[in-house]
């Protein structure tokens, strides 16, 4: 769809960033605004796999990036000629549908050639001193018949009527005796193209001389003597319904558009991004670009004068309200909603839009809360996506972000999922470990979120385990991995917590500026940078407002 409204989490999503769109989605739906869909920009994990399998839900619909392309702003009903099609034709398109040129294309819809109307009038009105090009028609006869929509009375050599040729078209409205004087021998008879009305003088005199096409206008009725005469001298002949002056024209409209058309013409691919391709067209002079698939067909058109429509899409930022967090492009898109749970770094808009920020534990809570007060009733998998997000957020209402709030929607959506806080708990947090089912670069980047505090940007990645020992056994990897990413994305440090579900403690991992580490008041372990944080849990208000007070410490 056009309108089509993405929700979505933020990068890297953990359970409430791909549960809470799909509620919110479901909702919207439910309230008949069929527009809104949820989506994600980043990757699934074991976890979030396991929720979505329990109440039979795809993943939202992954989107990388929401950039403007060429295809949100291409001509994609284009009106295009065939390589064998005539001008006559490509000028009805460009006058009928007001365009300046047509792609020329073959069978398979694959691009040869693209049609101006500057090729069309540079081809039709050449310099008067060329005579030759004036009377030039590069057609074949059976193309000339049908652009005349005359009656064939004989074709020589039948086997060369769809032969493109170059032609020449000849007037004959003077005396005989003027006609065979002023026939110019620079124009062979064989290539010559004679128009006349009824005048049997001139045409026996043409045929005599052996000229490629005789053609008789005015409708008049062709004398069969004439035929005969034109049959014994390997002459063809046409009749048309048109007058002399139109007959003329409209031969030479029957020129075929691949003989005049542009053979070297850059094409595009829709996918392509607008501001990329802004650059590249000041640099080709054409009037119109081809838009064609990953199997060279044709599916659109753009000019210049496209690539300046403003072109947005319009997402709903979920969990988030970051620019850094969330999907690529954002900035270019038109944000219409923010639903969140987190600190305040939105970005700035143009006009009011609907923001919701709540210290609740999760997102999924304050979708729930909305359900609840529009009186919807979730369906099962719906309500047990928001218990997931719930669940997931809040460590199972033990993390100090926990609110009221949060245990009274857990308690009231379990009667529409059917299954109990504590199976789905047990369920979750059993899932499986990611660090022994990912790789070291997919566990720093499953659940990670950057940040920017003054000119500084920084990671923090937080991974949830039944204690200590998986991540002990990788931790130099996971380092690395962490070191990696940090210096990927240029960031003065990365972080990462790593939780321990059942004590409720966390290790700390910090790669980065060595004054950082330095700098940390917590427990060291055996190994450098990494920490002991004792009843911390939450990334969000615990580990963030720590380091925010920390930059600001080294700053100072």
């Amino acid at each position: 769809m056009e309108d089509t409204i993405y929700i979505f989490g933020h990068k890297n999503p953990d359970a409430d960033a791909i549960c809470a769109p799909l509620a919110y989605a479901h909702l919207k739906n439910q309230l008949g605004d069929n527009r809104y869909v949820a989506a994600r920009c980043g990757n699934s994990n074991p976890r979030i796999d396991t929720i979505l399998q329990r109440f039979k839900t795809p993943l939202p619909i992954f989107i990388s990036d929401i950039y403007p392309r060429i295809v949100d702003t291409m001509v994609k009903n284009v009106h295009s000629v065939l390589q064998n099609d005539t001008c006559y034709k490509a000028l009805k398109i460009i006058d009928q549908n007001d365009v300046r040129s047509v792609p020329v294309i073959n069978q398979k819809k694959e691009i040869k050639g693209l049609l101006s109307i500057f090729q069309l009038g540079e081809f039709f009105m050449p310099k008067l001193s060329d005579e030759r090009r004036m009377r030039l028609v590069r057609s074949s006869l059976s193309s000339i018949a049908e652009s005349l929509e005359g009656e064939i009375h004989h074709i020589e050599n039948l086997n060369k009527i769809y032969q493109t040729e170059d032609l020449y078209v000849r007037i004959c409205a003077m005396s005989t005796d003027s006609f065979g004087e002023n026939f110019h021998n620079t124009i062979p008879a064989k290539q010559s193209i004679i128009v006349v009305g009824n005048r049997e003088d001139i045409q026996v005199k043409a045929i005599r001389m052996g000229v490629r096409l005789l053609v008789i206008t005015g409708g008049f009725t062709v004398n069969p003597d004439i035929i005969e005469m034109a049959k014994e001298n390997e002459v063809s002949v046409i009749s048309s319904p048109h007058d002399t002056a139109t007959t003329s024209w409209v031969i030479r409209t029957a020129t075929v558009v691949e003989t005049i058309s542009s053979k070297e013409v850059k094409c595009f691919s829709p996918l392509e991004r607008l501001d990329q391709v802004r650059k590249k067209v000041t640099a080709i002079d054409s009037i119109s670009y081809p838009v064609i698939d990953a199997n060279g067909k044709l599916v659109g058109m753009f000019s210049k004068s496209d690539l300046l429509k403003p072109v947005s899409k319009k997402i709903v930022m979920i969990d988030h309200n970051e620019l850094g967090q969330a999907v690529d492009g954002a900035e270019t898109a038109e944000i219409i909603e923010v639903i969140d749970h987190h600190r305040l770094g939105n970005p700035p808009s143009e006009y009011p839009i609907y923001f919701k920020n709540l210290p609740w534990g999760s997102s999924c809570t304050i979708v729930a809360d909305m359900y609840r007060k529009q009186n919807i009733r979730p369906t099962e998998s719906i309500a047990g996506l928001m218990m997931s997000g719930i669940i997931s957020d809040t460590l199972f209402l033990q993390s100090p972000t926990t609110t009221e709030i949060d245990r009274e929607l857990l308690l009231w959506l379990e009667d529409y999922a059917k299954i109990s806080s504590k199976d789905l708990a047990d369920l979750i947090f059993s899932s499986g470990s990611i660090i022994l089912s990912a790789s070291p670069d997919k566990v720093i980047e499953t659940d990670c979120k950057q940040y920017q505090q003054g000119d500084l940007k920084y990671s923090a990645a937080q991974i949830e385990e039944i204690g200590f020992d998986n991540f002990n056994e990788n931790c130099v990897n996971l380092l690395e991995a962490l070191e990696k990413y940090r210096s990927n994305h240029q960031l003065y440090f990365s972080a990462l917590l790593v939780t321990d579900i059942n004590r409720q403690d966390s290790l700390l991992v910090i790669c980065g500026d060595s004054i950082v580490s330095q700098n940390i008041k917590y427990p060291t372990t055996d190994i450098d940078n990494i920490f002991y944080l004792k009843n911390i849990v939450s990334r969000k208000k615990q580990l963030i407002p720590y380091l925010t007070t920390l930059i600001k410490t080294i700053d100072a």
